[in-house]
């Protein structure tokens, strides 16, 4: 099975035969450390330092289905190299504009998207509220704003709702996390303390994993129903993470700063923003990807799927509703 790589430091690639050469760069940015990667075993590479390569190189990468996923020194993701959309259908596409343009049709999809989001994050707020934590007010006013979902009649008020109900989720992270850390309101470019870095960077490697998936169907990552397409983005990824995003990154959030995993000492202020040291990044990264790989019983499939199939798996129901063949209903976890 192909893995995903990541490259923390500065450094150049380029290729021998079927193997990837990744050389960092130390300090004084002269060549060091030597990384070899056989092609077969590369699905995504992870850029999160400059990285030197080639236009022979990208020809390589693309035409062996490799995409490149690029973070700027704040942790922000910049863009993607992705190999040629060698599954795009016709049919499907026409499809996908068709339930874009059509508001009805939209603004369904839409709220599909923002309940699967409710629901997953619900589910963990109600999990810590077993556990002691007072949470139940923050309980009671996301349910009252999801409530108020099926009243929404365009999707700048989806929108606002699930602001709402996001804002609403993050003022009980105060009771979720250890005393050294204050959410105090969301803040994302830049952000401005340790548990807004932390958001902002599992966030960006959510959206990566799902657009990855998405590449590896039929859909197309430039056509979204809950945010709006826009130029130079894949905004369809950004629809499926608001599902994912409790589970994979809320939940590693929970679990590094709980378990002191991550420490404040692993964070540094810079320029007026914080952002997370380089070995902090690596932690997250290893956790991410546990987190990826980690199985399930699936309910409906009797088997056990990794998080990472149930991202593809939710790619796979929503082309059967853009076909008309099986109403799509967003993944809630059960447990």
């Amino acid at each position: 099975m192909r893995k995903t790589y990541y490259l923390f430091n500065p450094g150049r690639l380029s290729r021998k035969d079927n193997t990837l050469q990744y050389t960092a760069y130390d300090e004084q940015g002269l060549p060091g450390q030597v990384k070899y990667l056989p092609v077969e075993d590369v699905a995504d590479l992870y850029v999160f330092g400059s990285l030197d390569a080639n236009s022979s190189l990208y020809n390589f990468l693309g035409k062996q289905g490799i995409s490149v996923h690029f973070f700027d020194y704040y942790e922000h993701y910049t863009g993607s190299f992705m190999a040629k959309e060698y599954l795009l259908a016709g049919k499907l596409q026409v499809q996908q504009t068709q339930h874009y343009t059509s508001k009805a049709k939209r603004i369904a999809l839409a709220r599909k998207f923002v309940e699967g989001s409710a629901f997953n994050l619900l589910k963990n707020l109600r999990y810590y509220q077993g556990r002691g934590r007072d949470v139940a007010p923050h309980i009671d006013q996301i349910e009252g704003y999801v409530a108020a979902l099926s009243f929404a009649t365009a999707v700048p008020e989806l929108m606002g709702l699930e602001g709402n109900i996001r804002q609403t989720y993050y003022g009980a992270f105060d009771r979720l996390v250890p005393a050294d850390y204050a959410f105090g309101t969301r803040t994302t470019q830049p952000p401005q303390n340790e548990l807004n870095a932390l958001m902002s960077f599992g966030n960006m490697l959510c959206y990566s994993a799902c657009l990855s998936q998405i590449y590896h169907t039929q859909l197309n990552p430039t056509i979204s129903f809950l945010h709006e397409p826009g130029t130079r983005r894949f905004s369809l990824a950004l629809d499926l993470a608001e599902i994912f995003k409790p589970l994979l990154v809320d939940r590693l959030i929970f679990r590094v700063l709980n378990k002191k995993e991550i420490r404040p000492s692993d964070f540094v202020q810079d320029l007026g923003r914080c952002v997370l040291k380089e070995s902090a990044r690596k932690t997250v990264v290893r956790v991410f990807e546990e987190r990826l790989k980690e199985t399930i019983q699936h309910r409906s499939l009797k088997r056990n799927v990794s998080y990472q199939h149930l991202i593809k798996l939710e790619c796979y129901k929503l082309t059967k509703h853009l076909m008309q063949m099986e109403e799509y209903k967003p993944f809630k976890a059960w447990w």
